[in-house]
């Protein structure tokens, strides 16, 4: 079977940008998008599906699919403790005659967009400001303020790639950040 070539739509933000919350709303209205599930080393969390929240792999097995290439993406986020996109997985949605939809990391994200220039849009989530996430993050409730400072030192550094995207959208009031959003999206998936 001929490889099918879908869309890819790459959404990335630091924690506590609304990426994921944005993502969210948008996927019930976009009916042609997929979300890609993840690979990562790590044992299911209580009520965590394989193959709905994660592909679960072991680390041995993690390290092999590596080996043979298997992942459009991976990345090791703490020694041992692996995540990425299977390219599996992105051709499974292809077939189903989808287009793909990612909510990765910043670095991640840009390397998607590397191997698919050309049938990717790469968007960004912008905080409206460090402040602004400083407060979000606290308002959690469940960071200390050591993390906290580790999240926003981290948001710093992935801020400085926003320009690198195709579209940023700044989230200071989360009904326009979605509307604009799935504007961009609409607009990249169904040219005029």
């Amino acid at each position: 079977m001929s490889e099918i070539k879908g869309k890819l739509i790459i959404v990335c933000a630091p924690s506590g940008s609304g990426k994921t919350t944005i993502v969210k709303a948008v996927l019930p209205e976009i009916t042609s998008l997929e979300f890609s599930v993840s690979a990562c080393s790590r044992t299911p969390r209580q009520g965590e599906t394989d193959g709905k929240d994660y592909y679960f792999l072991s680390e041995e097995e993690f390290r092999k699919k590596i080996d043979q290439g298997a992942f459009l993406e991976w990345e090791e986020v703490y020694p041992g403790s692996f995540y990425g996109t299977l390219k599996s997985e992105v051709q499974r949605i292809w077939n189903n005659g989808r287009h793909v939809i990612f909510d990765v990391d910043v670095i991640g994200g840009l390397n998607i967009k590397k191997q698919y220039p050309d049938n990717s849009l790469a968007l960004f989530i912008m905080p409206p400001s460090v402040e602004e996430l400083r407060a979000r993050l606290t308002g959690r409730g469940t960071e200390t303020p050591q993390s906290i400072e580790k999240r926003i030192d981290k948001a710093e550094f992935e801020m400085g790639f926003a320009p690198e995207f195709d579209a940023t959208v700044v989230n200071d009031d989360l009904e326009m950040a979605i509307a604009l959003t799935k504007e961009i999206m609409n607009s990249f998936l169904y040219p005029a």
